[in-house]
């Protein structure tokens, strides 16, 4: 297939890109990279999402497009200008490519938009999945407008499914990727009082998971890309530590929490206990199903 991806520079994109050009069963697919530069080789398209443009030509033979641009959340203290930047990034960038996809006299199949399981806020002890109702609060927002903005796809005949992402485990990036040294220098510990619970998903498994919704032509919607048994902070924490042969025995209290992140600690301690319910039931297999099992995996 020819499949173009936004956000292919990022930790998520990335690691897609180089799965879907590799050889073997289901490999070797042509990958179409949106870059928001002049274009400095045959496989980049431009599009600039602040201004909303696409170019739209560069779409034409596309049979799948995963779009995973997006301001990171965690990249910096939120101000009334950043949060503007992480709505925006998400909201007119998905806008402009469904418009786009929408024009050509043959749109893709499958449009993929990233989406994030902050869609259901604070859960606190409570199981939610794809049937769950949105939470409140800023990123739930977001996620609502995010996904929302993709309806020019879905009212020109593409499948649209929304990869509701968990927390990644890797080394590479994300908030995982900043866990790794404090607690390989045998700095870790549990934040707040451990009990919130994290949805986590190892980087192979959300790569796998996304191209299983690409192949699975009934799978459209939201679809929850986590784990299917979310821990607790401290239980994460317990396993870091067994990994990584390190003790953890710091705590970083909450007002600490506050202090450093400013109103995105409210996020970082709220309790998000998603299961990935439509993945397994579309028969998909997760290679890492536990934490030590992916936290291994992003070692290894």
């Amino acid at each position: 297939m020819r499949i173009a991806v936004t956000g292919a520079s990022g930790l998520i994109g990335s690691a897609l890109v180089r799965s879907l050009r590799a050889g073997g069963p289901g490999g070797g697919h042509e990958v179409v990279r949106l870059v928001r530069r002049a274009p400095a080789a045959a496989d980049e398209v431009r599009w600039d999402p602040a201004r909303q443009y696409v170019d739209a030509a560069g779409l034409i033979g596309c049979e799948a497009v995963v779009h995973l641009a997006g301001a990171g959340v965690g990249e910096r203290r939120w101000s009334e200008a950043y949060k503007k930047e992480i709505r925006d990034s998400r909201v007119l960038g998905t806008a402009a490519l469904a418009e786009a996809l929408a024009s050509l006299e043959e749109p893709p199949r499958v449009l993929v938009c990233g989406s994030a399981i902050g869609y259901y806020g604070d859960t606190g002890d409570r199981a939610v999945d794809e049937s769950s109702p949105p939470g409140t609060g800023f990123l739930p927002g977001v996620c609502e407008e995010w996904e929302a903005a993709a309806a020019p796809a879905e009212e020109a005949g593409v499948r649209v499914a929304f990869a509701r992402t968990g927390l990644v485990v890797a080394r590479e990036g994300g908030a995982w990727g900043r866990l790794f040294p404090l607690f390989r220098a045998g700095l870790g510990g549990r934040l707040g009082s451990g009990s919130q619970y994290w949805s986590f998903i190892s980087l192979q498994d959300e790569v796998a998971a996304l191209r299983h919704i690409v192949d699975t032509d009934t799978l459209s919607g939201p679809v929850n890309l986590t784990a299917p048994d979310p821990l607790t902070n401290r239980e994460v924490t317990a396993a870091m530590g067994r990994v990584l042969h390190r003790p953890t025995l710091f705590t970083v209290p909450p007002i600490a929490l506050r202090v450093f992140l400013g109103e995105f600690a409210e996020d970082v301690l709220g309790s998000q206990r998603v299961l990935p319910r439509k993945l397994l039931e579309s028969g998909f297999v997760f290679s890492h199903p536990s934490v030590d099992a992916a936290i291994r995996a992003a070692l290894a």
